[in-house]
């Protein structure tokens, strides 16, 4: 069960979405993906991958009214948000100018809109990820100095050829001496032909819940194995949905590791993903399963996992006004935690590691 408003337990959810007027208005004005467009009988539609295309997401204003945000909030028991901008952010824009000005406007816009908030609303900044080097890190170095911001919001693309990108280094660097958390979160996926010929049969489910995980899992093992907690030991990141399957996985990454002669000779020879994964690693506790959950707190400690809703995303598809996703997560601590762990999951690490005042 959720915890009671006048319960001593703050809750915080770390994984939740908005995307902002400015933003909404510049999907209306495209034509390609990501765009939105009204589908007879169906109404708007959000579409932000190409197999969307025929139907698209239903899209209201949970996506960028904050009275509904924070409707949902109260309807939960949520104290305190951390929003951020949703996929696919800005990697879709190409112009550099347009880029850099919409980050501003955009970051601008949740600034304000946390302020307004009375305290319930902070949010992780977004970055004009195809505006170059220079850009990104200015946009890094803005965010540190505004008052509700906690950190950054990213795919797993970095600036187009991952995070293990020689070019991100300026990137990781300045994020690093702000001492920003990275929330990085997937949007890419895999590639359609792994999930077989008949996967159009099954709506959205594989893409979602095999080829979300895999991508973030991808992208962090790359950084590992490129060496880029070793070079920024101090690089705090937020993975979203409990890290994929990485928490799972972690001992055959390290076997693998350990096992590879040639690569052991460079980049791998002191690599312990255990190490990092306590170190650096963050999760939020969007799993939906106390199995899930505690494979995630045992790989990086109770201390370092989060909890939170993905709102706007997996609403209901009845009339429920609480919605079974955001319960089953509830549900998922209460049954996998003890008091003490529970009431951190929750909220205490999130306002301690993000340093929400209340």
């Amino acid at each position: 069960m959720a915890p009671s408003q006048s319960s001593a337990t703050e809750v915080v959810d770390i994984h939740t979405h908005m995307y902002p007027p400015p933003y909404i208005t510049l999907l209306r004005s495209r034509t390609t993906v990501p765009y939105i467009r009204d589908i007879p009988d169906l109404g708007p539609r959000l579409i932000i991958l190409p197999d969307e295309v025929a139907t698209g997401r239903p899209i209201g204003p949970a996506y960028w009214d904050v009275g509904e945000k924070l409707k949902f909030m109260d309807t939960h028991d949520i104290n305190t948000s951390v929003v951020s901008l949703a996929n696919p952010w800005l990697d879709f824009i190409s112009d550099p100018e347009e880029g850099t000005r919409l980050a501003r406007e955009v970051n601008d816009w949740f600034e304000k809109t946390c302020a307004e908030s009375g305290g319930r609303l902070y949010f992780f900044g977004v970055l004009p990820m195809r505006a170059g080097v220079d850009a990104i890190c200015e946009e890094v170095k803005r965010l540190k100095a505004l008052k509700y911001s906690r950190g950054v919001v990213m795919g797993t693309t970095g600036m187009g050829d991952g995070p293990d990108d020689k070019k991100f280094e300026e990137v990781w660097a300045a994020i690093e001496e702000t001492e920003a958390m990275v929330f990085l979160h997937p949007h890419y996926g895999l590639p359609n032909d792994v999930f077989g010929p008949r996967s159009g049969e099954y709506g959205h489910v594989l893409p979602l819940a095999l080829g979300f995980p895999l991508e973030t899992t991808i992208a962090v093992t790359r950084m590992i194995l490129s060496g880029v907690f070793g070079r920024f030991p101090e690089l705090k990141m937020l993975l979203a949905h409990s890290g994929g399957t990485l928490p799972f996985l972690a001992g055959r990454i390290q076997s693998c590791i350990e096992h590879d002669g040639s690569f052991r000779k460079g980049e791998g020879k002191s690599l312990n993903v255990w190490d990092i994964l306590k170190k650096n690693i963050y999760l939020d506790a969007v799993v939906y399963s106390a199995i899930g959950l505690k494979a995630a707190t045992e790989a990086v400690t109770s201390d370092r996992v989060m909890f939170g809703t993905d709102h706007p995303f997996f609403p209901p598809l009845g009339e429920e006004t609480k919605w079974v996703s955001v319960q089953t997560n509830y549900n998922a601590i209460e049954e996998g935690f003890k008091d003490e762990d529970s009431i951190k999951v929750l909220g205490k690490n999130a306002v301690e590691v993000l340093s929400l005042k209340h």
